[in-house]
């Protein structure tokens, strides 16, 4: 075998899975590397690895997910990447509701899906390497979600999925806030409690969010059981079904997350993290057809920061 044909024959080994021939930077398959729908084979769809982005830990309302793009540098073309995100709160509803579902490139890099979601792209850790990534921004505090990551290439095969699931962080709180209402409510239910501050009070209790409820009622408590504890004095002033209606408000939240609303002592942080942003500068093509590679297209990447908010708990003072 001479030089030019072993270093056709190795190159179509190494690129093309021994069944095509290297041409340019694609693989020419031969006429029995076709799959049962009529696509070519030989060159084939890796599956990308869909994992957290280790710069912005999950918040509850924020997630980030990375991962390293997969075309290899001669073979398939990978024209886009889908991910999905669904909520998996209700298993009676994870097979009817299929949760949104993106486009890298029509949705995310063209600026036309929701400001909610940004992505962005930027060089790996390797030469040639290139790592994808999505921010999350409005997802519901304290819920469990699956993201679902797969590839598709220029000939419209989809590569095998990989998935992240997560659960977002408990609901913020403003913890002044609260033993601030926790002091009104007292005030309210203190002494003779005319109809006009039992309506103040009930207003007040049924408007605010259920964790900001959870953590008053832990403040009043706390401060004041001595003259009652909380669900008796609200029973006591407003009447059973008014107490109840209330109270039920908080039921919703997890027994973890309750666990961590009643610290001793919760305060507020923000931390800020860059991340990478970027958009199209092209028009967007018809939506049926399959694009060449996403590395072909005129994408303009920004460094952005984003700003988010956590809680931190404990049983003892913070600093």
């Amino acid at each position: 075998m001479g030089n030019g044909a072993f270093k056709s024959a190795t190159m179509s080994s190494y690129w093309c899975a021994g069944r095509g021939d290297v041409i340019d930077n694609w693989c020419r398959c031969d006429l029995s590397a076709f799959s049962i729908d009529g696509l070519p084979n030989c060159s084939p769809l890796r599956q990308p690895t869909l994992r957290l982005a280790p710069y912005l830990e999950p918040s509850s309302t924020t997630v980030a997910l990375e991962w390293v793009d997969v075309e290899p540098q001669i073979g398939c073309k990978i024209s886009d990447y889908i991910i999905q995100q669904k909520r998996m709160e209700d298993p009676s509803e994870a097979e009817v509701y299929t949760g949104e579902i993106l486009s890298l490139k029509d949705d995310l890099f063209s600026g036309l899906g929701s400001p909610c979601v940004v992505a962005g792209r930027r060089s790996g850790d390797h030469v040639h390497s290139l790592l994808y990534s999505v921010v999350f921004k409005c997802l519901e505090p304290d819920s469990l979600y699956r993201f679902t990551l797969y590839a598709v290439d220029n000939r419209g095969s989809h590569s095998e999925s990989s998935f992240v699931s997560v659960r977002t962080s408990c609901p913020l709180v403003d913890d002044t806030r609260a033993e601030e209402l926790a002091d009104r409510v007292y005030n309210l239910y203190n002494g003779y409690t005319s109809g006009k501050e039992q309506q103040m009070a009930y207003n007040m209790l049924m408007e605010i969010p259920p964790p900001l409820l959870y953590r008053v009622q832990h403040h009043y408590n706390s401060h004041y059981e001595k003259f009652g504890d909380f669900v008796w004095r609200s029973e006591d002033e407003l009447g059973p079904r008014k107490a109840s209606l209330i109270l039920r408000r908080v039921e919703k939240i997890s027994l973890y997350c309750r666990s961590l609303l009643s610290s001793t002592y919760i305060q507020s942080r923000t931390d800020t993290m860059a991340y990478v942003y970027c958009r199209s500068e092209e028009e967007r093509p018809p939506s049926n057809t399959w694009h060449g590679s996403l590395h072909d297209g005129h994408t303009m990447c920004m460094e952005k920061l984003i700003s988010v908010q956590r809680n931190t708990y404990s049983n003892t003072k913070l600093r």
